[in-house]
């Protein structure tokens, strides 16, 4: 079964031709591959002034993110016996109560490496306000 036509205000009849250098087809090329759109649809969008929505995955292989996360994980861990030990109407010791504070406060220390890391990998936000 053959796909049904386009209505005749939505084809596309018109054509321009363009000539791009190699780098230029390069770059369109991965713009268009990196928007998820076809060349021929990143060109329009392009021309038209439409929003192309580029999106990056970035992959970050870094030791102390690895180190932190494997962290984040033990500290749930905890939480999670925790509440199960007050969910099932465990007593509240001072013993409890000092793990807890603890957990707490390697919270907002790994919470504090984690932004001191993403520093870093973005760069000094007052280089790009001069």
């Amino acid at each position: 079964m053959a796909r049904p036509k386009k209505e005749k205000e939505l084809r596309h009849n018109h054509q321009i031709m363009l000539r791009l250098t190699d780098t230029e087809y390069e770059i369109v090329a991965a713009n268009a591959k990196a928007a998820n759109l076809s060349l021929a649809e990143y060109a329009r969008k392009q021309i038209m002034n439409k929003k192309v929505i580029v999106k990056y995955e970035l992959v970050a292989d870094l030791p102390e993110l690895k180190k932190l996360i494997g962290e984040f994980g033990k500290i749930g861990s905890n939480l999670n016996q925790i509440a199960r030990h007050f969910n099932s109407g465990g007593i509240h010791s001072q013993e409890m109560r000092k793990a807890i504070n603890q957990s707490i406060a390697r919270i907002y220390e790994m919470k504090y490496e984690v932004l001191k890391l993403a520093g870093e990998f973005h760069g000094d936000t007052e280089t790009y306000n001069e």
